[in-house]
């Protein structure tokens, strides 16, 4: 039974080498869909958020996560607020799936700031991607972020050199899609056990 943590900056192709794991058999959890969750409308993360930052975050009754996102980059206390609300959430989700797992599923945990919150011990193993600053910010900003919401956000997690240091792979993902997807399988048959 193997818990894999799959980290990586913004903008580096977690996500496509997540989906890539999902298809070649691992469970996988995205932890920012578990933060999206955490306050949605109706649950008491979002009456939190609204209490802390007041109705100016609010469009069409529902949490604007892009106006949010702007305001807890630029403000470190801010930020430490809306993770006391989503983190301990997040954590019992990711506990539940972990105690799911049967027999010989493993699973892959997508969590952009692995590093940040000091998290790694909670798995068998760390994947990073990774690929140069340059294209990261060309994808961001192919996306729609502005480059001023990119560098906060770049600002705000950890270094290239910081996620390697805690990494059992590094997976440079500066190639086409099909470089990528070669990679993930490589590292998927090197933990599948093979059968005689």
């Amino acid at each position: 039974m193997r818990v894999i943590g799959l980290t990586g900056g913004i903008g580096s192709g977690k996500s496509l080498a997540a989906e890539y794991f999902s298809d070649l058999g691992a469970l996988v959890i995205d932890a920012d869909q578990l933060a999206r969750a955490a306050i949605e409308r109706g649950s008491s993360g979002f009456d939190e958020v609204v209490a802390i930052f007041g109705d100016s975050v609010l469009t069409n009754g529902e949490i604007n996560r892009r106006y949010l996102g702007e305001i807890i980059f630029k403000d470190q206390g801010l930020r430490t607020q809306l993770e006391s609300i989503i983190h301990p959430w997040v954590r019992n989700e990711f506990e539940a799936a972990v105690a799911s797992l049967t027999g010989d599923q493993r699973l892959v945990y997508e969590i952009p700031l692995l590093f940040e919150t000091g998290g790694a011990e909670r798995f068998d193993l760390v994947i990073t991607v990774e690929a140069d600053i340059e294209l990261r910010m060309a994808r961001l900003q192919a996306k729609g972020l502005l480059i001023s919401e990119i560098k906060a956000r770049i600002a705000a997690q950890a270094t290239r050199q910081q996620r390697e240091s805690i990494a059992d792979f590094v997976i440079e993902n500066s190639g086409s899609e099909d470089d990528l997807l070669r990679k993930v399988e490589n590292i998927w048959d090197g933990l599948t056990p093979t059968s005689n």
